[in-house]
């Protein structure tokens, strides 16, 4: 209004199909930059950055709202608020869609696109502490895939002595492993440890006939593929194929029938699979296939396929080892 738009304009402005979206009180986003974002991490960032414009004390982004800004996942997560941590808060409240938590210890602060957020390694810890393992796992997989390492959790969980939810972030931080490429990856991997039967090893490699074929998990002679919708969709429809859609399954075919042909059994996840009832009879399920590969083949490891992995070990970790693009 102070810069002369009259209440009648603002009202059209700001109503049901207006060139303005109200991301908060006082804060408005252009239609269609609004319907541009990316579907799931761009309308809590932007409810996130609205929050950081409308708060006059000393704060930075946390929690979810961290993870947005950088990138990581939030998986499983209980709440959908803009979290900010800042001192002065006795324990933690919600205001207005913003969940405000205690600076027992203030954070390492970083800067992301103009956002102050928490470092990638207290913001994985505090999404397991708010959201559970699972959440915290994938949060920290993705973490040190972008280059924190195992020393980094431990400097943030020693501040967090006695903190709520610590015990889970404890767990995520174990468990963390950068070779998970997906979130779908992380959930399919904790389900393996839960089984005992074996440290999972991620992004394993077997030669093929076009070359080397990155397996997601391998545990013995067992080899399981974690496969999401994605990879089957075109970038026009928000997918990652570059190919038509029955290229891509085809190719899948040829790759899994030269897994097995070294002697290798394969089992397949979707993200399904992983969630709710379904979990169970999904670990009832790759139980089943994993002692079935044992039958036929055991749980040792080829020769030849054990020195083709030795051989490709500095591959892989230029595979698993990359850089945030949220990071400049």
């Amino acid at each position: 209004m102070d810069a002369g738009y009259r209440a009648p304009e603002l009202r059209a402005l700001t109503g049901v199909g207006g060139d303005w979206v109200v991301v908060r009180r006082g804060v408005y986003a252009d239609r269609a930059t609004w319907e541009a974002l990316d579907r799931y991490s761009g309308p809590p960032l932007a409810r996130a950055r609205a929050a950081h414009l409308t708060t006059n004390v000393d704060h930075v982004l946390s929690h979810d709202s961290a993870a947005h800004a950088w990138g990581l996942p939030v998986v499983l997560a209980r709440s959908q608020l803009v979290h900010i941590t800042r001192p002065g808060v006795r324990g933690s409240r919600t205001e207005g869609g913003v969940k405000h938590h205690l600076a027992m210890r203030p954070p390492v602060v970083e800067t992301i696109a103009g956002l102050p957020v928490t470092g990638l390694a207290r913001t994985a810890m505090d999404l397991a502490r708010e959201h559970g393992y699972e959440c915290g796992a994938a949060a920290a997989d993705r973490a040190m895939r972008w280059g924190v390492i195992a020393d980094d959790f431990d400097d943030v969980l020693s501040g967090m002595t006695s903190w709520p939810g610590v015990t889970r972030a404890r767990r995520a931080a174990v468990v963390a492993d950068p070779g998970a490429d997906t979130p779908g990856e992380t959930l399919t991997r904790l389900m393996l440890l839960e089984l005992g039967i074996g440290i999972p090893i991620t992004q394993f490699p077997v030669p093929v006939s076009d070359g080397v074929a990155w397996c997601d998990l391998r545990v013995g002679r067992h080899i399981v593929e974690f496969d999401g919708r994605r990879k089957y969709q075109s970038a026009l429809d928000g997918g990652d194929a570059v190919r038509p859609p029955e290229e891509v399954v085809w190719n899948e075919k040829v790759r899994e029938r030269d897994i097995a042909a070294h002697g290798l059994g394969v089992s397949r996840v979707f993200w399904d699979d992983c969630l709710g009832h379904a979990r169970m009879a999904t670990l009832d399920r790759l139980r089943r296939e994993y002692d079935a590969t044992v039958r036929r083949f055991g749980d040792v490891l080829p020769s030849d396929l054990a020195e083709f992995e030795m051989r490709m070990a500095d591959r892989r970790m230029r595979r698993i080892r990359t850089v945030s693009p949220y990071a400049a």
